[in-house]
């Protein structure tokens, strides 16, 4: 193999739509929830995270797959683990603090999968200088020559613009789909450089606005719940930074909360895998915000921030449940 880890992917920037019809052509892919990995196949398999490291240990039952493929090869993939119905992305994040025997029991109760999407080496020969339309057939051909199935699968493609649109209906968010990702069928395997676009699947929906960063006069971003079914005010999401206009309107209505607010005396953390703790100023739990958010949800919570659109006055916090 002439390829070794660690090797940076290929990346993607956000984009706000699709092409539009009779633009050049494209390949549109589905994005699944879940950790990018890069698989080293072969008598020394490497399950590589985006970051370089190994998450074979975490996940025995991809490293075995990847060991008995009977080809070496280089590819890259998502890993994802599914429950319920759905990838759920918290129970691919447990599964990563696992090692050794709870490692194997967590592989036989939740085993994880590989979506793969791109061909980069394949015996000793290395892909990333050919386009990706080559590259794509010679990952179906890998498929097809070693039949491969679970926990192996084809990342879904095509070419066809409605196809990809549908594939940003909610339906397919709830399933764990969290957007399109968008190619030149013509590029090459550049690591590390955002070559390829990204559209997350959104859609709107209600919550109460809880907390604000900043000041109660003049919030900075929100911090928004759902009621759950004992009726506390939980947290599920906190918004990107808020436009003058809307810190405006918010900062007329909102009120401080005191001692008795749900939220007194919480810690929440300031960011995704940090533990520095999020300063914020609790306000009367008594408006609701539509917001755009995308599809990630883990335990209830958005993954990422979400967009304030505007006040709901029709609604009242008690419409608003998890």
């Amino acid at each position: 193999m002439r390829l070794s880890p660690p090797l940076a992917p290929m990346l993607a920037r956000s984009v706000a739509a699709l092409p539009p019809p009779g633009a050049r052509k494209a390949l549109f892919e589905q994005k699944v929830d879940g950790y990018r990995t890069i698989v080293f196949t072969g008598p020394s398999p490497y399950v590589q995270s985006r970051r370089g490291a190994d998450l074979a240990p975490a996940f025995p039952e991809i490293a075995r797959a990847a060991a008995d493929l009977g080809i070496e090869a280089v590819l890259d993939a998502e890993l994802v683990v599914h429950s319920a119905g759905r990838l759920d992305f918290a129970a691919l994040q447990q599964r990563a603090r696992r090692r050794g025997a709870a490692a194997e029991r967590a592989g036989r109760a939740q085993p994880a999968h590989l979506v793969v999407f791109d061909l980069l080496e394949v015996a000793g020969n290395v892909l990333m200088q050919e386009p990706l339309r080559r590259r794509r057939d010679a990952l179906e051909d890998l498929f097809a020559a070693r039949r491969l199935s679970a926990p192996w699968a084809l990342c879904p493609q095509t070419e066809d613009r409605d196809v990809a649109l549908a594939w940003l209906d909610p339906a397919w968010g709830t399933a764990g789909i969290e957007g399109i990702m968008i190619k030149d069928p013509e590029s090459l395997y550049r690591p590390d450089v955002r070559g390829w676009s990204k559209l997350r699947a959104r859609t709107t929906t209600e919550a109460i606005v809880g907390a604000v960063t900043g000041t109660v006069r003049a919030p900075t971003s929100l911090l928004l719940g759902r009621l759950d079914a004992s009726g506390r005010l939980q947290l599920v999401a906190r918004s990107t930074p808020l436009s003058r206009a809307a810190a405006a309107e918010l900062g007329a209505v909102l009120r401080p909360a005191g001692p008795q607010h749900p939220w007194h005396d919480r810690h929440f953390s300031a960011g995704w895998g940090t533990k520095e703790p999020l300063v914020f100023q609790p306000v009367v739990p008594e408006h609701v915000a539509e917001v755009a958010a995308d599809t990630a949800v883990d335990l209830g919570r958005y993954r990422h921030p979400v967009r304030y659109l505007r006040l709901r006055g029709d609604m009242a916090p008690g419409d608003v449940h998890e």
